[in-house]
């Protein structure tokens, strides 16, 4: 039986970032889900198959960064990527603290995203 395709989760708020990452990720052969937010990313089936996950710090609710803390608490250590239109070097250290693999500036280059995650 082969081995299951990489799943990429991406939590963004902004519909056109979620889509645009979304058609990235595809566009390279992996398996991509997006929700609009990381409660709704937290009710997913498959939450715990999934092998990467992008998420932007700035969202209502539960941000990117909260998402990732909360994962970690439960034992959940899904290799994450936080994206932000608005960085500062406050969340980046707590984010990077928080055990993130990378702390992306909005916009940002493909390879810097893939690197994050997965090699393609």
């Amino acid at each position: 039986m082969p081995d299951r395709r990489v799943l990429i989760a991406i939590v963004d708020d902004d519909e056109d970032v979620r889509e645009a990452i979304r058609g990235l990720i595809r566009a390279m052969g992996f398996v991509a889900e997006a929700f609009s937010s990381a409660e709704e990313f937290l009710r997913f089936s498959k939450m715990n198959q999934t092998d990467c996950l992008i998420a932007d710090v700035n969202m209502p609710g539960m941000s990117g960064l909260d998402l990732c803390r909360r994962l970690r608490e439960h034992g959940n250590a899904i290799p994450t990527i936080l994206i932000t239109a608005y960085p500062t070097e406050e969340v980046r250290t707590f984010a990077l603290a928080a055990g993130v693999t990378k702390f992306l500036t909005k916009p940002f280059m493909e390879s810097e995203l893939m690197e994050g995650c997965v090699s393609p």
